[in-house]
């Protein structure tokens, strides 16, 4: 996936800059950044170090421009408990939720710690690995028979579990580019799914029926978009960004998942938001690109 993401960005930008070269990240990058000849480097490295601020920090001590969110606020976003006590102090809905160790499980008995969950949240409800990507170790939970193998599955992908409540409604993605008070928002993509939008129905073929733009009315593409920048903007990202939410019974956005690295293949949501938004690729990543040289380096 990364190297897909590598690949669709430098060929949409080449012919705009003198060279665009892929780099792995092995043990040749240091001295790659260090020889002086890099001007910017746009992170397209998926799941964790590519996310949760690792490789930016790299960066950041190198002092090389990226395109991209700093490693402080990718620290943030990376961590769904975090990210989500955040965007609940500054008023921006969010599926109630709790997180819990696997230790704790052991230590006070696993089926009283889930007759708790059933009775604070009912059901359904959403488990998921307080760090991750791409889904993984996501399940939705209906019948409380299926909860403790929900924990198991979560526990594969790490150590911290967060237990959400289960809001239905319409999945969004909504893809934000550009920094501060220029950041512009782009068409909502509709996710079509039957059952949990997990790590297989987004990698498999013939899961997933998407629309770009979503089939909203006008004042629910205006809630989801405002909705969308707000979380740009509070939690402090950068250039680009997805915000996947539902869009409640109630005409409410509630924010899922923040990504700071989204996909840009041919398939991914975000280069689906662009063209809907009638925008050229090429175009708008170099504005990106001269975004991000223009700033240098901002931690």
């Amino acid at each position: 996936m990364s190297i897909r993401s590598g690949r669709r960005v430098q060929e949409a930008l080449k012919g705009r800059f003198d060279q665009v070269s892929l780099l792995d990240v092995d043990t040749e990058l240091i001295p790659t950044l260090r020889a002086g000849d890099v001007d910017v480097v746009w992170p397209l490295l998926h799941g964790a170090s590519g996310e949760d601020g690792s490789l930016q920090a790299l960066l950041e001590l190198l002092g090389v421009t990226f395109v991209g969110t700093g490693s402080r606020a990718a620290r943030v976003a990376w961590n769904k408990a975090v990210a989500k006590a955040v965007m609940m102090r500054e008023g921006i809905s969010t599926p109630e939720y709790v997180t819990l160790p696997q230790s704790l499980f052991r230590e006070v008995g696993a089926e009283q710690v889930l007759d708790a969950i059933v009775a604070r949240f009912s059901l359904p409800l959403v488990v998921k690995p307080v760090r991750g990507g791409s889904a993984l170790g996501v399940s939705i939970v209906r019948d409380r028979a299926d909860l403790a193998r929900a924990m198991v599955h979560c526990f594969a992908y790490g150590d911290v579990a967060l237990i959400e409540r289960h809001v239905e409604g319409i999945e969004l993605a909504v893809s934000v580019l550009g920094t501060g008070d220029d950041a512009r928002v782009l068409p909502a993509v509709e996710v079509a799914v039957e059952g949990a939008y997990d790590y297989d129905a987004r990698y498999n073929a013939g899961r997933v029926e998407y629309f770009a733009p979503a089939r909203l009315t006008a004042e629910q593409a205006e809630v989801v978009s405002a909705a969308a920048l707000t979380v740009h903007r509070t939690m402090d990202l950068r250039d680009l960004s997805r915000v996947d939410l539902i869009l409640d019974g109630d005409g409410a956005a509630q924010v899922l998942d923040i990504n700071i690295a989204p996909g840009m293949t041919e398939t991914s949501l975000l280069p689906q938001a662009a063209e809907a938004a009638g925008l050229d690729l090429g175009s708008a990543y170099s504005a990106l690109v001269a975004d991000a040289h223009g700033r240098g380096i901002v931690d």
